[in-house]
């Protein structure tokens, strides 16, 4: 089964190239949410990663939503951003945090990982521009 990708961003340029890429890469994007309400919607459709901008079209919901996917969806959350300082508390199912602007490659090279950690087993190194969060 291949992973299902929820992407949580307000950017419309920035969510097509993260979909385009994950698709062209073999993943399977389950939706694009820009808010927190779309987020709880999307999340019915069983996401295995998140890909979660933390300023939305409703604010700065990014972490919020990321804390609900992860603890009560139990789906990876990546959180891709321009300012990583607003993540300053550990959030549940939050593995790490991306810098804005992220080439589709990286987000790809992100989702692999956050695969290969969820899985449990040995876990490659990070790739370049993920920065993992510490719990």
């Amino acid at each position: 089964m291949t992973a299902r990708i929820l992407i949580i961003e307000d950017e419309f340029l920035v969510a097509l190239d993260m979909q385009v890429g994950l698709e062209d890469a073999g993943y399977e994007v389950i939706g694009v949410g820009d808010d927190w309400k779309s987020a709880m919607r999307l999340a019915e459709r069983a996401p295995t990663i998140a890909l979660v901008d933390i300023n939305l079209c409703d604010g700065a919901t990014g972490p919020s939503i990321g804390a609900w996917l992860g603890k009560e969806i139990g789906c990876t959350v990546i959180f891709v951003t321009a300012n990583p300082r607003q993540i300053d508390v550990p959030i549940p199912g939050a593995l790490g945090v991306m810098i804005k602007p992220a080439d589709s490659r990286q987000v790809v090279e992100a989702v692999d990982f956050a695969l290969a950690a969820r899985d449990g087993g040995p876990t490659p190194t990070p790739p370049a521009g993920l920065t993992l969060l510490s719990h």
